[in-house]
């Protein structure tokens, strides 16, 4: 395949790059350092929380690489803050509401200082950390209001497509309302996605979907999936994602970004 026009590489985090442990490869920063002698631009974009994605990187990497965290909500490079999309106020407490009456699933209030939970469950909390590392446990997410907040996430340990997603579906008319993982559903500003950040980013750079290639797995890649002419779904991904990428790649446990880095990088020798 021919690579000599990529100029910018986007992966999302969980369940591309990252393997099953949550864990970038050890083998990723000499890729990394690679690209960054061939001038492509790196990117990393997730649902995660700003700190949760610049933590999972090499400590001297992490000023350099621009993280869009919260599905396209936020973006920062190094200690540059380069937008930032907010959730309308008066949704913020009509979504919690509707996600209340709903069993078994637990809510978090995404905000940029930190992640607001009510509960205390021991399972949730644990499993919970791996994505959030800066949160603050209070009585009543209707009632936080010092921060600025990006989105509402939603969880459910068996399925938030099945569970969650018929309960807010009727939101998809004020706002981005997205199956964001097996587990998650994410409710957001109407701009708040991949796509919206990766085309202001692209922008900014100046560069175009032909120069772009992006990896994904998940219904919240799908819009970032669209800005690429090099678009892969992991072999892992969801149906959608493989229906909508041009190529695929193997599963992120098989370190699927890294195989197709490397045939970038060797065409460039």
């Amino acid at each position: 395949m021919d690579f000599s026009k990529v100029k910018l590489v986007v992966t999302d985090m969980d369940g591309t790059l990252l393997n099953s442990q949550s864990k970038v490869s050890e083998q990723f920063l000499g890729y990394y350092n690679q690209l960054k002698k061939l001038n492509i631009q790196f990117i990393a974009a997730s649902g995660r929380q700003y700190f949760s994605i610049v933590d999972r990187f090499d400590e001297s990497i992490q000023n350099e690489i621009t993280i869009v965290a919260e599905n396209g909500a936020f973006a920062k490079h190094g200690n540059k803050e380069l937008f930032t999309t907010s959730i309308p106020t008066e949704h913020i407490s009509k979504s919690i509401h509707i996600l209340r009456d709903l069993n078994n699933v637990y809510i978090v209030l995404c905000g940029k200082k930190s992640a607001y939970i009510e509960t205390k469950d021991e399972a949730f909390v644990t499993m919970f950390q791996n994505y959030y590392s800066e949160y603050t446990i209070v009585e009543d997410l209707t009632k936080v209001t010092d921060d600025t907040f990006f989105k509402i996430a939603a969880f459910h340990f068996d399925c938030s497509e099945t569970h969650i997603y018929p309960a807010v579906e009727h939101l998809e008319n004020e706002l981005q309302v997205i199956v964001s993982g097996e587990q998650w559903l994410d409710i957001s500003h109407s701009n708040a996605n991949k796509g919206y950040a990766l085309n202001i980013l692209q922008n900014k750079l100046g560069i175009t979907k032909q120069e772009t290639m992006v990896f994904g797995d998940y219904n919240n890649d799908l819009k970032m999936i669209e800005l690429a002419d090099f678009s892969y779904a992991m072999e892992n991904a969801h149906a959608n994602v493989k229906k909508a990428a041009k190529f695929q790649t193997k599963t992120n446990d098989e370190q699927g970004v890294e195989f197709i880095l490397e045939q970038l990088i060797n065409s460039r020798r």
